[in-house]
């Protein structure tokens, strides 16, 4: 599958897609000398699934955990993982220490930093 991380995913058709995860998941079968056979026993599904999946046909969400948690490549799905939320009253709190204005030089202090005499 890193091989596979720079393509545009967004232009591949349905299908297509999962004919590269199919053959990113067959290759990762194949790296570690496991036959479909072996690797359905160690994820627990049939030996036909492990099939489709690498033909790149649709498979349960179950199924591709179930078969990456056998491979040891759980990881994988760290991107899937939600970014760390801020809670409503952290963003107040945040909010409340924003700057919403500039403060400028205020009159009185640029006329006597420039040496004239306050008309106050």
């Amino acid at each position: 599958m890193s091989e596979n991380i720079n393509m545009n995913f967004q232009s591949m058709t349905d299908r297509a897609i999962l004919q590269v995860l199919g053959r990113a998941f067959q290759q990762m079968r194949l790296s570690r000398n496991i036959s479909q056979e072996e690797l359905a026993a160690m994820a627990g599904v049939d030996r036909t699934t492990i099939g489709k999946l690498e033909a790149g046909r649709p498979a349960t969400l179950l199924t591709v955990v179930q078969i990456l948690r056998a491979l040891g490549e759980l990881d994988r799905l760290g991107s899937f993982k939600e970014a760390q939320t801020v809670s409503p009253l952290q963003l107040l709190a945040q909010k409340k220490k924003e700057r919403r204005k500039a403060s400028g030089i205020r009159t009185k202090k640029r006329a006597t930093a420039a040496g004239e005499k306050s008309e106050w």
